[in-house]
């Protein structure tokens, strides 16, 4: 029997937003402010998923508190405000969001940016009102713990096999596989397509467009609780 999801759960960098880049950048820059070695543009993406503070701790685990204060408040203000390394949505995100939108499923975000950057970014882009729910560390646990996951069917009511997660990396993969989530494979961001599918998603989509008629025979309304 074909799963009838009534949530879609995306990740944010690398799966919806190409952001990878500016990411890179903006870590390099304040390792370079912080005194730390800059590391290479392939190391430095891994930790791409990952809350702030610990995707600075898994690069730099002999660092001082100080330098590793120093390096979030550095990352922080390169990525909002000074970097001219561009960012957008990945081809077909938003016609994807607003296909899934009026098929009345819920939308939710579970992300490793911060919550004053997912909001600057939804903003931005005008994107607010197409997300039910999101989650960021702040409010639970950095990825791979599952915890934004249990937040956002919680909030909603539903059971783990209603909903699904949508990443393009292992944390994304391992997270929902922890609490038996069915979870889909972007190849278009950070990792690797063999070392997603070692976390056996339901399905593999080299972008959002070949995903989207996928998905969409895969939604149901959600069902008001």
């Amino acid at each position: 029997m074909r799963p009838q999801y009534q949530c879609v759960i995306f990740d944010w960098d690398g799966t919806l937003m190409n952001s990878e880049a500016r990411i890179v950048a903006s870590i390099q820059v304040a390792a370079q402010q912080a005194q730390l070695p800059i590391l290479s543009y392939d190391e430095s993406k891994q930790i791409i998923g990952l809350s702030l503070d610990k995707a600075i701790l898994s690069l730099y685990p002999e660092a001082s508190d100080e330098a590793i204060a120093l390096m979030a408040k550095s990352y922080t203000a390169c990525f909002l405000n000074q970097s001219s390394v561009p960012m957008m949505p990945f081809e077909g995100a938003e016609v994807l969001l607003q296909g899934l939108k009026s098929s009345g499923v819920k939308l939710a975000i579970a992300t490793g940016k911060s919550r004053r950057g997912l909001d600057h970014v939804l903003t931005e882009l005008a994107y607010t009102d197409y997300f039910d729910i999101t989650r960021t560390p702040v409010e639970a646990e950095s990825k791979p713990s599952p915890l934004m996951l249990q937040q956002i069917l919680e909030a909603l009511g539903l059971s783990v096999e209603q909903a699904v997660m949508v990443g393009d990396t292992k944390y994304d993969m391992k997270m929902a596989q922890v609490i038996g989530m069915d979870r889909v494979a972007l190849s278009h961001g950070v990792h690797d397509l063999e070392v997603l599918q070692s976390y056996q998603p339901v399905a593999t989509f080299d972008d959002l467009i070949s995903m989207q008629a996928w998905l969409k025979k895969r939604v149901s309304p959600y069902l008001v609780r």
